[in-house]
């Protein structure tokens, strides 16, 4: 199973806001409430830390304020730099539910035993994920849905799904 990351993504600059270097970011986790509590983030590909002085929700975005960060030129010198946590201080999720990266490298095998393959992508189609499962010669897509998937085991890192009509 892949190495679990240090980071996790929960939004991306997008420009910068008013004059004091205020950035606008698009907002990219489920969690948009955790901008409100933000202490430190870690931006672009190197994580480099910045403290946070101020967040805020704004619309369908995030407000952020940066220690360090105080012109708008400032700011737009971090224009499309992902913004990250780390991973210890992730949202904590509740039973029955998983980060992305939890999944990717789990076995997924039937409810008969049969095996799939491995997990290599999830893609996020607006209705449902779409779990990408390649077996070294073949790829299967797996609508993670309720009829389909049965059991996602951390523990014995597989995905037990029930075949329906026309995934296989």
């Amino acid at each position: 199973m892949p190495e679990s990351p240090k980071y996790l993504i929960i939004g991306r600059v997008l420009k910068p806001w008013g004059v004091r270097g205020e950035m606008k970011i698009e907002i990219l986790t489920e969690f948009p409430e955790r901008f409100a509590s933000l202490r430190q983030v870690f931006l672009g590909d190197d994580a480099k830390p910045f403290s946070v002085a101020r967040a805020r929700l704004h619309g369908n975005a995030a407000l952020l304020t940066l220690k360090g960060i105080d012109s708008p030129a400032a700011a737009a010198k971090l224009r499309d730099q992902l913004v990250q946590v780390a991973l210890e201080d992730a949202v904590k999720l509740p039973k029955g539910k998983h980060y992305l990266y939890q999944l990717i490298g789990l076995r997924v095998v039937t409810v008969d035993g049969e095996a799939l393959g491995e997990i290599t992508d999830v893609l996020d189609t607006g209705a449902n994920d779409v779990y990408i499962v390649h077996d070294g010669a073949r790829e299967v897509l797996i609508p993670a849905i309720e009829d389909v998937v049965k059991e996602i085991s951390l523990d014995r890192g597989e995905v037990v799904i029930k075949l329906i009509e026309g995934l296989v």
